[in-house]
């Protein structure tokens, strides 16, 4: 039987999935926005912008929650990065994911109670946490009273750029949606990372 750890409190499990969940409603909406066909309509346009707006308010609440439960829990701790040797770490971890992984090699940074995070999907989440969701919500909610919107910025119209950098921040969070759920596959069996959203417990390899 495989050892395991407890590694992810309800609380982060729990945001975990509404995370996702208000995503991937976010996802479906915002490409049935970007583009519509009112002949064969993704969803009705009406029902996805109001699905978008919910969506995105719900992202904002829960990720507010996560903020503070960051700030005082002990799970800030996981992304505390260390750039001393960060580059060969790095370079370590990517090696595994391109060969290691498939000539059935240990992982070189298996999760432990003090980090439960590789170097990789460490920078990687504090990218997405702390780069990319901030601009997600900056641009998110003035697209929802673009009245408030400065009409012009430096020769751009405000509305105009505002939507361009949620468009683009949204492909890139997508794109992680997809790298993130094909990594989960890399656990010590094929659905043990799907499974510790479950129960909590992280099996080791």
């Amino acid at each position: 039987m495989s050892a395991k750890l407890y590694l992810y409190p309800i609380w982060v499990r729990v945001w975990h999935v509404l995370n996702a969940v208000f995503f991937l409603v976010l996802l479906v909406s915002g490409l049935s926005m970007q583009y519509s066909n009112p002949d064969v309509p993704l969803l009705p346009f009406n029902v996805a912008v109001t699905s978008h707006n919910v969506a995105g308010l719900g992202l904002f609440i829960i990720y507010l929650c996560f903020l503070i439960l960051f700030v005082f829990t002990s799970n800030r701790k996981h992304y505390k990065i260390e750039f001393k040797g960060l580059f060969g770490r790095l370079m370590t971890q990517m090696r595994y994911y391109i060969f290691g992984v498939f000539k059935g090699e240990k992982p070189p940074f298996p999760a432990l109670e003090e980090a439960k995070f590789n170097p990789l999907q460490q920078v990687t989440y504090v990218a997405v946490l702390f780069v990319l969701y901030p601009i997600l919500i900056i641009t998110g909610l003035p697209l929802m009273f673009p009245e408030f919107i400065i009409d012009d910025f430096f020769g751009i119209g405000g509305t105009l750029l505002t939507a361009l950098l949620h468009a683009t921040a949204g492909f890139l969070a997508s794109l992680f949606l997809v790298i993130h759920l094909y990594f989960a596959t890399m656990g010590a069996r094929f659905f043990s990372n799907y499974k510790s959203i479950v129960n909590g417990y992280h099996e080791l390899h």
